[in-house]
């Protein structure tokens, strides 16, 4: 429970700078104020809470997201134009100087400097093993984004560009650091410490994706690294520590470090302690100006994303009792995909939009919305249920970044691409059993993609999977077909700058 690792989260948190042109800075002065005030433990707590920056509805999130076919920010009239740069996510014109690829670019690699800084500060061996694994997590994001990663390995001399680490040589260090450092780290913990499982998810999402990262535009899987997937997941299933829950919803809810037994690698939150994520953000991106929350009316999901969800399956959409919940007496949905009539889950009262007209999702959105209806129109989307009990940004909710159903997802993929499609198919049927979705009656990569949809939407990986799946290119709702150099970020254009060792990705 989360009471029994507060005292780790009241330790002092840092400012966090990118690996390029701060470095040198930021260290000197680390250096000159170390009279024994700045401790490893510190800058470890800074590193933790440095990720929720880019992972919890930030920039890497964003970039994650928007670009793929699950999510898009539609231009209301004058609201959500922000010079375009949604328009040009959703519709993959974008370019160096687009604000949320830099933004996760730099945000990064912050968290990656701040990690490695820990290492400067005589860490205890578990200690240097987190920040190890935070680095290592970092880095993958940074590899799986852009190609390239900025690695420092003198940390000694901050005058000196960090080497550039590509393609697979980055995933091989990837390997070798978490290779290197899974002894040490903990085992039986909260799943917002970094340990032996989180560890072993990242170490498959490596494997998993290595021909991505040899070959983006057509990938393929060795059977040595789908075997090392297999294996690392029967690893996981064998501590016997998780299992599905009951209720999908309980693996984001306020009280998720209680209830979710899914959750192997999380971001701590926690009113009034810390943990540095706005989880009340997430809620407000979607929400309508006249909801309870009131938010922002921004995101919304795509019809033909939706429809991938049979009506019974609880993931579509669900009313959800919990902890920190209004009242709902007409127990409407308030977890889930959000559509059509929406009330007042107080009151029950059907809620109007600011004109006076019944607030009502519509199925249709487009990139650029102008007309009467532009208030309503998309389908939202609530991953993680509101804490009502709790006020301002900070919110209980713990961000779920490794789960144990990827795990499964990530072998039966593994088992499909190594020619066994009996497995995958009684995984994925197990999962579709406890989430109320039908049994499938056989199941290619193609069903798979679909079902990792309906189980990860909305948590960062659907363009990783896409890319993976060969999808990303194909036009969806909004997108043309586009561009194949669009499988990679470019190079923010202020990096290129301070770093010699990058080089701007082909065709920008």
């Amino acid at each position: 429970m989360k009471h029994m690792k507060i005292f780790f989260f009241l330790l002092l948190s840092l400012v966090t700078f990118s690996c390029t042109k701060l470095d040198e800075s930021f260290r000197s002065e680390l250096e000159e104020s170390n009279s024994g005030n700045i401790t490893a433990a510190q800058l470890l707590t800074s590193a933790y809470n440095g990720l929720n920056g880019p992972f919890q509805t930030g920039d890497f999130w964003h970039v994650n997201q928007h670009t793929s076919d699950e999510t898009i920010a539609p231009t209301r009239g004058p609201d959500w134009d922000d010079n375009g740069q949604w328009r040009a996510l959703h519709a993959h014109t974008w370019n160096p100087d687009q604000g949320q690829i830099g933004g996760a670019f730099r945000g990064l690699l912050g968290v990656q400097f701040s990690a490695s800084n820990v290492l400067q500060f005589t860490p205890s061996a578990q200690q240097a093993a987190e920040a190890r694994f935070i680095r290592a997590l970092t880095m993958f994001a940074v590899l799986d984004g852009w190609d390239q990663v900025p690695y420092r390995e003198n940390l000694s001399d901050y005058k000196i560009s960090p080497k550039t680490l590509k393609g697979v040589e980055a995933a091989n260090f990837i390997i070798s650091e978490i290779n290197a450092i899974m002894a040490t780290l903990p085992d039986n913990v909260a799943p917002y410490v970094a340990n032996k499982n989180a560890a072993r998810v990242l170490l498959m999402k490596v494997y998993l994706n290595k021909g991505v990262f040899v070959n983006r535009s057509a990938p393929t899987f060795a059977a040595e690294d789908m075997n090392q997937v297999i294996t690392l997941a029967d690893q996981i299933i064998a501590t016997n520590k998780y299992s599905y829950n009951g209720n999908f919803f309980d693996n984001f809810a306020p009280d998720n470090d209680v209830k979710s037994k899914e959750n192997i690698f999380t971001l701590f939150n926690q009113s009034g302690i810390g943990g540095g994520g706005n989880v009340r953000g997430a809620a407000f991106q979607v929400s309508h100006y006249n909801m309870n929350p009131g938010g922002w009316n921004g995101f919304a999901t795509l019809s033909d994303f939706y429809d991938k969800f049979e009506a019974v399956d609880q993931r579509r959409g669900a009313y959800y009792n919990y902890a920190g919940a209004l009242p709902n007496p007409g127990k409407r949905v308030n977890a889930g995909f959000l559509v059509g009539q929406q009330y007042d889950l107080t009151t029950d009262a059907a809620l109007k939009d600011r004109k006076g007209n019944p607030l009502s999702f519509t199925r249709e959105v487009k990139i650029r919305e102008t007309g009467d209806n532009l208030e309503v129109t998309g389908i939202r989307v609530i991953k993680y249920p509101y804490d009502y009990a709790t006020q301002g940004d900070q919110k209980n909710n713990d961000w779920a970044i490794f789960r144990y159903p990827d795990v499964l997802l990530m072998k039966a993929e593994a088992q499909l691409r190594t020619g066994n499609n009996t497995s995958p198919l009684a995984i994925v049927n197990a999962l579709r059993l406890i989430r109320g979705a039908t049994p499938m009656a056989s199941v290619d990569l193609t069903k798979l993609l679909d079902e990792r949809g309906r189980e990860m939407y909305w948590e960062g990986w659907r363009r990783q999977d896409l890319i993976r799946f060969g999808k990303f290119l194909q036009p969806w709702q909004e997108k043309p077909t586009d561009d194949p150099k669009y499988l990679l970020f470019p190079i923010p254009n202020d990096q290129l700058a301070v770093n010699d060792n990058l080089i701007q990705n082909p065709g920008y």
